[in-house]
């Protein structure tokens, strides 16, 4: 015999039903899709000697030929924001005012992670992780090559009118943390914890400011080529040194292969090849 529920359903098939929908409510919702990682640009960064220099500092007839310079030089200063003991730094985190002529502030806030072993996907796995994928449109991917070493880095920019300051005048340091401040953006006002990175920014002081010289052109597969002549206090507190830094802008990994490996060969044949790397952002961290 067949016992049946009021409504004439199989008492079995029922309570089946039943336990179905509360199996249903209790289990876990389904986890939203993670977004991919982010498709990053790249940028070619090579150190030359003082030996493609001239006199006057500038790149040398030679080297602009080489490669593909026609600009003439245009002026930008810029200094970065952070605490005297490096807390952004510690972190990866870089915090830039940048004020080229004619233009308005730049603030640019930059996060970098390491690329091991030229293994670029796993540093966007990592940053990924971190919340840096492609579905943050705020921030643009890119990877930094190097002479020898290859850095992940994403960066958001925002602007600040530079109406009262001629030519690439910078702000007082109190000023320009009190822009920076006021625009940091939320990944890392709050990055490790809630307003860490708010608080250790209003605690910073700008190092530098520097003033640099860049110089564009078109080389190989790149139509964004500079180079860029940074003069810097010496390593003792004293002299100037000048850092010379040929720079190149791709979308394509295999053409920024192909530039990497091209530009330290004419460099290398020429005499003006730096056997390492410079970065601009700690040497000026570290000296002002």
């Amino acid at each position: 015999m067949t016992f049946t529920s009021r409504a004439g359903r199989p008492a079995a098939a029922a309570s089946a039903v039943a336990l179905a929908a509360a199996v249903a409510l209790l289990a876990p919702a389904s986890p939203a899709h993670a977004a991919s990682n982010a498709v990053p640009t790249y940028e070619v960064k090579i150190n030359l000697t003082a030996a493609a220099l001239d006199s006057a500092h500038a790149p040398t007839s030679a080297v602009k030929s080489a490669f593909g310079i026609t600009g003439s030089a245009k002026a930008r200063s810029y200094g970065y924001y952070d605490t005297d003991g490096l807390a952004l730094d510690a972190e990866g985190w870089s915090v830039r005012l940048r004020h080229k002529s004619g233009s308005s502030f730049e603030e640019t806030y930059k996060k970098r992670f390491p690329v091991t072993g030229g293994d670029i996907n796993a540093a966007l796995t990592t940053a990924n992780a971190a919340g840096f994928d492609s579905s943050d449109t705020n921030y643009d991917a890119e990877v930094d090559w190097g002479y020898a070493k290859q850095t992940l880095s994403f960066s958001t920019e925002k602007s600040h009118s530079a109406s009262g300051y001629s030519g690439t005048a910078m702000p007082t340091n109190t000023t320009g943390r009190t822009w920076l401040v006021n625009d940091i953006p939320g990944k890392l006002e709050n990055w490790g914890s809630t307003g860490w990175g708010k608080t250790t920014l209003q605690t910073s002081r700008v190092h530098g400011p520097v003033t640099a010289k860049v110089y564009g052109g078109a080389w190989g597969a790149s139509d964004d080529a500079s180079i860029e002549v940074l003069p810097v206090v010496g390593a003792g507190g004293t002299g100037t040194e000048y850092v010379v830094e040929l720079s190149f802008k791709t979308d394509s990994y295999a053409d920024a292969a192909d530039l990497h490996a091209d530009a330290i060969s004419v460099a290398e044949a020429n005499g003006w090849l730096y056997h390492g790397d410079i970065l601009k952002t700690r040497l000026i961290l570290d000296r002002y």
